[in-house]
């Protein structure tokens, strides 16, 4: 059975009503964040997390238009290839975020997918949340949530975390996961690409 992503009952709460298309590996990079989570995890264990290793394409807030939303990632998935992962370092994003991340290259195949969602939202009035454009988007797998972290903490977990990785591990993702919250829950269906 397919774990849920979030499980934290704060977080879910902060997520009511919105939507995600997001890539979830399973092989070599899944393995990876596993690995890495669970040191930082030891290091901060109050510290909220994601349960699944995931990286964000787009985020909605159309909670009344979920079937259609769907629809739409779904004409997309269609036309887009399987999507290659790699790891190239552990990275954060600063204050206020303070999250530590894996962060990926930009190899050709999720540039591409990231573009051809952009491109293809463009024509539609779906509520976007958290867009950014092409060039300032970090492709990323979130470890962890620092936020609550006082200053002194985080710098702590950031310098002790952050660090290149050279011919990082990699894998193809061959689906997406459309994913809404909604009653207070996570609910998520598995899109083929190319399919």
């Amino acid at each position: 059975m397919k774990r849920a992503i979030m499980t934290d009952p704060e977080q879910l709460r902060s997520l009511e009503g919105q939507q995600y298309v997001v890539l979830c590996p399973t092989g070599p990079v899944a393995a990876f964040f596993d690995a890495t989570q669970e040191e930082l995890r030891a290091a901060v264990p109050m510290a909220p997390f994601p349960t699944v290793g995931h990286v964000t394409l787009r985020g909605f807030s159309e909670a009344r238009r979920v079937g259609e939303l769907r629809n739409e990632i779904r004409a997309w998935a269609a036309g887009i290839p399987p999507i290659e992962l790699q790891v190239d370092a552990v990275d954060a994003f600063p204050a206020p975020f303070q999250i530590v991340i894996t962060r990926l290259a930009r190899t050709a195949s999720l540039v591409d997918a990231y573009s051809s969602l952009t491109d293809r939202l463009g024509a539609t009035d779906f509520s976007r949340v958290g867009e950014l454009p092409l060039e300032q988007w970090v492709f990323h797998l979130s470890l962890i949530y620092g936020a609550a972290l006082s200053a002194e903490e985080w710098e702590t977990l950031r310098r002790g975390a952050v660090r290149d990785i050279p011919s990082g591990p990699s894998e193809t993702v061959a689906s997406v996961e459309f994913v809404w919250f909604e009653g207070g829950a996570e609910h998520s269906e598995t899109i083929t690409l190319g399919g």
